[in-house]
């Protein structure tokens, strides 16, 4: 993704750029760029809109039928779920029990294949072994034959 945006940079020579906050990793590889190669770019990051059930904004929604819809709202449920493990908890979670616990949670949904289901720093975009407040999540979901992300800061 990187080289493309520099170039589009390096061409249009804008003073401001946004990224949206559903693609996490592509908004942190972009802007950690701009930093390294001194881009006179601001780049801002807009938050997620979401439907008022939680599933993610995106113009793929519309190639959900009602049914796979409906189930679409279990991404936005593994993350509160997950939220909720993590302030109930004394310390750290482990990541592999989070992540199979929030797999088995998405995968009661018939229509629903789990793509990745990660935990990460959001500064270095590594994974941790241990969730805490802080970390970020991240997944993707077939939904049918539809893939959709969403991620979001565990706090």
């Amino acid at each position: 993704v990187w080289p493309l945006v520099s170039k589009l940079f390096n061409i249009v020579l804008p003073d401001l750029a946004v990224f949206g906050a559903k693609d996490f990793q592509q908004a942190a590889i972009v802007q950690r760029m701009v930093r390294d190669l001194n881009f006179p770019v601001r780049i801002i990051v807009a938050p997620t809109k979401r439907e008022p059930d939680g599933l993610a904004m995106s113009s793929r929604n519309a190639y959900l039928s009602l049914t796979e819809r409906h189930q679409g709202t279990v991404l936005w449920q593994a993350i509160c779920e997950a939220r909720r493990v993590v302030r109930a908890a004394t310390g750290a979670v482990k990541a592999k029990a989070l992540r199979r616990r929030l797999m088995e949670l998405i995968e009661r949904q018939p229509a629903a294949r789990v793509d990745y289901l990660e935990f990460f720093d959001p500064a270095t975009l590594r994974p941790v072994e241990q969730v805490q407040p802080g970390s970020h999540m991240a997944l993707a979901v077939f939904i049918g034959r539809t893939r959709l992300i969403d991620n979001a800061t565990i706090r």
